[in-house]
């Protein structure tokens, strides 16, 4: 199996804290070596292990940022 490599461009927010100390987190991340898009997922506390994720591109984002702005306004 191809081992996956990250590299965490820009830290955006922690979300949300488990009492596993698993850290859910929304940041801009490379995946091997690729353009690097916002990701969603949860980091064990170091960082050595992550759980399953969403990755966005800018579009995506821009999309989800209006539609969550108009949900939440109503």
């Amino acid at each position: 199996m191809k081992d996956i490599q990250y590299e965490i461009i820009k830290e955006i927010a922690v979300l949300s804290t488990s009492d596993s100390g698993y850290t859910k987190e929304i940041n801009l991340i490379s995946w091997n070596g690729k353009e690097p898009k916002y990701d969603i997922r949860s980091f064990s506390h170091n960082r050595e292990k992550c759980g399953k994720g969403i990755t966005l591109t800018e579009t995506e984002v821009e999309k989800l940022l209006a539609a969550l702005q108009k949900v939440l306004s109503e």
